[in-house]
């Protein structure tokens, strides 16, 4: 017979607040590496265009890469304060 084991505390998800700040310091440095990045071959680009192909690159980066990461920063610093 195996022992029941006590149900694992989930620590609360981090509020709106502090999730749309981590997105925007994940967002912010890639948007200006890119605007850096296609500056040089798309000076004559519609403004729209190259809002376009910014964010079809920045967007993908940040969710899968970016935020995960600073995500996972975040509990163990948040952890660390307990």
């Amino acid at each position: 017979m195996s022992v029941p084991t006590a149900p694992r505390a989930h620590a609360a998800p981090p509020s709106v607040h502090v999730r749309a700040v981590i997105t925007w310091i994940a967002i912010f440095p890639l948007v200006t590496l890119g605007f850096f990045a296609i500056a040089p071959f798309a000076t004559d680009w519609n403004p729209i265009l190259r809002a376009f192909v910014l964010s079809v690159v920045v967007v993908p980066i940040a969710v899968y890469l970016v935020v995960p990461q600073l995500m996972r920063a975040y509990g163990k610093i948040r952890r660390g304060r307990r």
